[in-house]
């Protein structure tokens, strides 16, 4: 698999392990990243973004969303915000391939993809004080006590988030794990850096602006609770 989609795909090459770990791209996903790519993708470079000329225009909000999944809140939100610039960061490559589809099928040209480790995206591309809202949806829980360390939101995320945003910017997380949201208010509530939208100090309803996935109505559907924090820079 891996061969292939090199040789389709040649942006792929310089993340050799994600692709490794990704199920089999559909027929439209690998044909949105060879002929999409170019138009809304942002290859990874250790070179600050000149976001002027990505997106085209000057003093647009930046949305930055990490980990979009198959891109389709993401896609929806760009196209309710023409006037928000929005960059959306993953690894997972079909995933990449659903949201330059869906971008294309939309018609937008607010949004921008960025396909690799977000981490060191954060840390070489995005400017300080650039960032308007920061999103971060349903991360992965690893849900086992033993694997709680894996999870991303902790002190040192804060650190790397933290001179990307402007300041009033919004940090807004969402999960549907309680025990993840837990540990997400405990950590945004140590940071002295950042104050809570909510009125009780705890979670805020969901905004309007963050779509319902089809997952988390399913979720509710089935009982399950969602909690989403928001937080500003002071």
């Amino acid at each position: 698999m891996e061969s292939v989609i090199e040789e389709e795909v040649p942006h792929l090459r310089r993340i050799k392990s994600y692709v490794l770990r990704e199920g089999r791209l559909t027929t439209g996903q690998e044909r949105a990243l060879r002929e999409l790519w170019p138009e809304w993708g942002i290859e990874y470079t250790e070179s600050l973004l000149d976001l002027d000329k990505v997106f085209g225009r000057s003093n647009a909000p930046l949305t930055v969303e990490i980990g979009f999944g198959m891109g389709k809140s993401l896609v929806e939100m760009a196209s309710k915000a023409p006037e928000r610039n929005f960059i959306g960061i993953e690894v997972h490559t079909p995933g990449i391939g659903a949201c330059l589809a869906d971008i294309r099928d939309h018609n937008i040209s607010n949004l921008r993809v960025v396909h690799h480790d977000a981490v060191e995206v954060f840390n070489s591309m995005i400017p300080d004080d650039s960032v308007d809202t920061l999103q971060l949806y349903f991360p992965d829980p690893w849900h086992k006590a033993r694997h709680h360390k894996r999870r991303i939101v902790k002190p040192e995320f804060l650190d790397m988030i933290m001179p990307k945003l402007r300041q009033g910017g919004v940090i807004h997380m969402a999960t549907d794990w309680e025990n993840y949201a837990e540990q997400m208010l405990e950590v945004l509530s140590a940071d002295s850096r950042i104050e809570n939208l909510s009125a009780d100090n705890t979670y805020v309803p969901r905004p309007d602006f963050r779509p319902l996935t089809k997952f988390e109505l399913r979720g509710q559907r089935l009982g399950h609770g969602v909690w989403d924090l928001m937080f500003r820079k002071k």
